[in-house]
């Protein structure tokens, strides 16, 4: 029983135009997925992943409008790494957000920079064997088109106190000081971290917690491994597109195991997710309400090229 890798990052803007123009258009992600956050439906959940949805893609936001910017701190999620081809992928993305306006710095393989309210992003040159998570834009050729999720990196005072538990209960292995990586049948992911003393503060522009991938019928199994390990997981929960159970790591970064599956062309057909506002039936009876008081969106879909499952 193994985790396969991230299954998404949920992380918190108070701005959802801004947002979906920036990871929709300059970044070139599909936003798969226009819905509202399960805990609080009068705000927004919205999901951009690759063309097809897939785990290991999926970097998701919920809105709360005019928030304040957060300050990430020790056990908080400060950086989000995604994958890249090539050393002309970088330096394309180097020219892209030079021309967006972006401020990035280049340091060997990887490009880091922030997004618009100051979440740290990086995109990374890596060789792996994972099929490549790519989503459909115009302006933004597949070879060159950002890949998926490499893994994340958190903040801790002290990161040896999660070791045991990062090890022994959810099988991570060591890949280096305060580096860890998990890899499943399918895809792989790293968490590492760096340390600080600092405590942050949740807000926009920071990271609400990170999902690592189950199959179905392992999950739970894996609520009760947590159990074992002196975490303190929530009963499992159905968020319609897949099931969570949520706990703390001992460093105190959120942490969520979600299902692969059943996936988010459970209510919209796959060429139209992300188009119309979804809403799981036990929230349908708020439409009318919800589509009054949620921020009205850019489109984000014009004409794009085909993928093949294979390249997504």
């Amino acid at each position: 029983m193994t985790l396969d890798g991230i299954h998404h990052i949920t992380a918190i803007t108070g701005d959802a135009p801004r947002n979906v123009d920036f990871y929709a258009r300059v970044l070139g992600l599909r936003l798969v997925k226009k819905t509202v956050n399960q805990d609080d439906p009068t705000v927004y959940h919205l999901f951009y992943a690759d063309e097809h949805g897939s785990p290991g893609a999926d970097l998701t936001f919920f809105e709360y409008p005019g928030i304040e910017r957060g300050r990430p701190g020790a056990g908080m999620v400060h950086r989000i790494v995604w994958r890249l081809a090539s050393a002309e992928a970088l330096g394309f993305w180097e020219e892209r957000l030079r021309r967006e306006g972006v401020s990035a710095a280049r340091e060997g393989d990887g490009l880091r920079f922030d997004d618009p309210e100051g979440l740290g992003l990086e995109l990374r040159v890596v060789e792996t064997g994972d099929a490549p998570l790519i989503a459909g834009h115009p302006e933004i050729p597949a070879g060159l088109a950002v890949q998926g999720f490499d893994g994340v990196r958190a903040y801790s005072a002290d990161p040896e106190r999660s070791r045991s538990f990062l090890e022994r209960t959810l099988g991570f292995g060591s890949a280096g000081p305060d580096r860890y990586d998990i890899r499943g049948e399918r895809r792989g992911s790293f968490y590492a971290y760096d340390r600080t003393a600092t405590w942050g503060r949740s807000g926009a522009g920071t990271v609400h917690h990170v999902a690592w991938a189950s199959p179905m019928d392992d999950h739970p199994a894996w609520r009760e491994r947590v159990v074992q390990g002196g975490g303190r997981p929530t009963p499992i929960i159905d968020r319609f597109y897949f099931r969570s159970i949520y706990f703390r790591e001992p460093s105190g970064v959120l942490f969520e195991i979600a299902t692969l599956g059943p996936g988010f062309a459970t209510d919209e057909p796959l060429e139209h997710l992300g188009e119309a506002l979804s809403l799981p039936p036990k929230f349908e009876h708020m439409r009318a309400q919800l589509e009054r008081v949620l921020t009205p969106l850019p489109l984000t879909r014009g004409p794009v090229r085909a993928t093949s499952k294979a390249q997504a």
